[in-house]
């Protein structure tokens, strides 16, 4: 299973934009809130691993 890392842009009610940092990207990626840890904010590292979030 692969291992991606992303950084949170921005928070829009329900869903936040969040940027891959792993690679070279400008694309957004539009996750529910509901799929994030609790206690995410902008500019929050993520690691997307095992169909699961975490906070770095």
């Amino acid at each position: 299973m692969e291992t991606w890392y992303y950084v949170v842009e921005s928070i829009d009610g329900d869903y936040a934009n969040l940027r891959r940092t792993d690679i070279e990207s400008d694309d957004l990626k539009l996750v529910a809130r509901a799929l994030l840890p609790e206690n995410i904010a902008e500019g929050t590292q993520l690691k997307y691993e095992f169909m699961q979030y975490s906070i770095v």
